[in-house]
C-alpha cells in the first residue's frame, strides 16, 4: 500500500505526497498530461521533441543537470502516447533543489532557435537510428498505422515523419509550451521520509506563486470499431520474417485491461509460458514469441508477434499463433496457471513499493489517469479474475474482424 496525501493548489497544480521512513532519498516526480496523443497529425513528435528542449536549460539555470549533480542527484524523463514525466531522485535534505529546478523550468524554458535547432538535429538523428535504420524498426510504426484509422495512437512517440520535426518553427514549439506546460496540466508527486505537510509547504512554496494558462485541450478522435480484417506485407533487409497480430482492446481503466495483461502473461510471460512452449520448444516454428498489451489510456492493442525459423512460412505461423489464443478462448486456463500470474503480479507490486522513485512515479500516473485510489486497489483486482473471464476476453477480442496483422519478409 503506498500512504498518500493529495493537494490541488490554487493554480490547478495536483500534489501528491508519500512518507517514506525506510529511505534516505527524496523522489520527485513531475508528470505533464501531454503526449502523442494532443498532437496535430500534420505535425507530430512534439510532445517527444519538448522532452529534449526542457533539459535546454531556462534564462536562470542555463544548465539544468549541474544543479542536480551538485545536489548528488540523478534525473530523466520520458514521453508516451499519452504523458510526459520527468523525475529527479536525490538525497531528502536537498529536496528543494528539485522543487527549484522543476518551477524554474515550468515557465522559464529558454526556448532559442540555437536550442530548438539542436534538439530537433537529435531528434531527427533518433528518428533514423531506432527506427529507419534499424532491422525490424519500422514494425510499430506500421502496425499503429494499421489498426488506427483516426485516433493519434496511429502514430509512434517519435512522430510520423522526420519532416515534422525538420518543420517545426519557434513560434510552434513556444505556442506548445504556453498550452501544455502549466500548473493545471501538471501533477507533481513526491515521495521522501518527511512530514507530510512540510513536503506539500514546499510544493506550495515553489509551485504556488506560478500563474496558470488555463487552456483547453479537447479530447482526441474516438477510434471507430474495426469491422474487418487489415493486412499489409512488407520486404525488408532483415535476417528472418517476423509476424505481427494486434487485436483492439478496452482502455487502461477497464477491467479488459486486466484481462488481457492477464491473457498476454499466460501467453508468453517467461520459458513456462504457452508460446514459447509449444511454439519455439516443442513445434519449433518461431525463434522468438511474444504477446503483450500497449496499456494506452485510452482503448488499445493486445499484439501476437513472433520471428519465425527458416523453414516455417507465414501461413504456418500465424496459424500457430491464433490456434494458442483459440485454445485460451475455449479452454479456461488452470487454478494453478492462474495463481502463477497473481502470485508475479502481487510480488512485482510489492518490490515495486520499495523504490521511493516508483512511490513517486506511481502516484502522478494513477492520479492523471482520473482514480489515485487505483494505486492501491490493482493487487485485488488481478486476484479477483476468474479463469471463465480470460476466456470469455479471448472470444470477444481475438476476433478476425478485429485484427490486423503486419507480416516483415526478407528481401527475395
Amino acid at each position: 500500500m503506498i500512504a498518500y496525501r493529495r493537494k490541488i493548489l490554487s493554480n490547478g497544480l495536483t500534489v501528491l505526497v508519500n512518507r517514506d521512513r525506510q529511505s534516505k532519498l527524496a523522489a520527485v516526480n513531475l508528470l505533464y498530461k501531454v503526449g502523442a496523443r494532443n498532437e496535430d497529425p500534420g505535425r507530430t513528435g512534439f510532445a517527444h521533441l519538448f522532452e529534449h528542449l526542457m533539459f535546454r536549460g531556462t534564462r536562470r539555470v542555463p544548465n539544468f543537470d549541474l544543479p542536480v549533480q551538485m545536489a548528488s542527484g540523478e534525473n530523466n524523463a520520458f514521453t508516451n502516447n499519452d504523458y510526459t514525466d520527468f523525475y529527479i531522485t536525490l538525497p531528502a535534505d536537498n529536496l528543494e533543489t528539485a522543487l527549484w529546478l522543476e518551477s524554474d523550468r515550468m515557465t522559464g524554458l529558454d526556448i532559442s532557435p540555437e536550442h530548438l535547432a539542436a534538439e530537433k538535429s537529435v531528434v531527427i538523428e533518433e528518428f533514423k537510428q531506432r527506427y529507419l535504420n534499424q532491422p525490424y524498426g519500422d514494425a510499430s510504426m506500421m502496425l499503429r498505422k494499421l489498426a488506427y484509422t483516426r485516433h493519434p495512437y496511429r502514430w509512434a512517440t517519435i512522430g510520423r515523419t522526420p519532416d515534422h520535426i525538420a518543420g517545426t518553427t519557434l513560434d510552434e514549439v513556444r505556442s506548445f509550451y504556453r498550452t501544455h506546460y502549466r500548473p493545471s496540466g501538471a501533477i507533481l508527486s513526491i515521495s521522501a521520509d518527511l512530514d507530510e505537510e512540510r513536503m506539500i509547504a514546499l510544493a506550495e512554496k515553489w509551485f504556488g506563486p506560478i500563474a496558470d494558462r488555463p487552456q483547453t485541450v479537447g479530447a482526441p478522435p474516438a477510434e471507430p470499431p474495426q469491422t474487418a480484417p487489415r493486412r499489409r506485407t512488407v520486404e525488408r533487409d532483415v535476417p528472418a520474417a517476423a509476424l505481427w497480430i494486434a487485436f483492439h482492446m478496452g482502455p487502461r481503466t477497464s477491467r479488459d485491461f486486466y484481462l488481457g495483461d492477464f491473457a498476454s502473461d499466460l501467453l508468453a510471460s517467461g520459458d513456462s509460458s504457452r508460446l514459447y512452449t509449444r511454439l519455439v520448444k516443442e513445434r519449433r516454428l518461431f525463434a522468438s514469441v511474444n504477446a503483450y498489451i500497449t496499456g494506452d489510456v485510452d482503448p488499445g492493442l493486445f499484439v501476437l508477434t513472433g520471428h519465425l525459423l527458416p523453414g516455417t512460412t507465414p501461413q504456418q505461423a500465424e496459424k500457430a499463433l491464433l490456434g494458442e489464443v483459440r485454445d485460451l478462448a475455449e479452454n479456461p486456463p488452470g487454478d494453478y496457471e492462474c495463481e502463477k500470474v497473481k502470485n508475479k503480479f502481487e510480488a512485482n507490486t510489492l518490490f515495486g513499493e520499495i523504490n521511493v522513485m516508483n512511490k513517486a512515479m506511481n502516484l502522478g500516473f494513477y492520479e492523471m489517469l482520473g482514480d489515485i485510489g487505483l494505486v492501491n486497489r490493482e493487487t485485488a483486482i488481478y486476484r479477483s479474475i476468474a479463469p471463465d473471464e480470460i476466456s470469455d476476453f479471448c472470444r470477444r477480442t481475438f476476433r478476425p474482424e478485429n485484427s490486423s496483422t503486419l507480416l516483415y519478409e526478407p528481401c527475395k
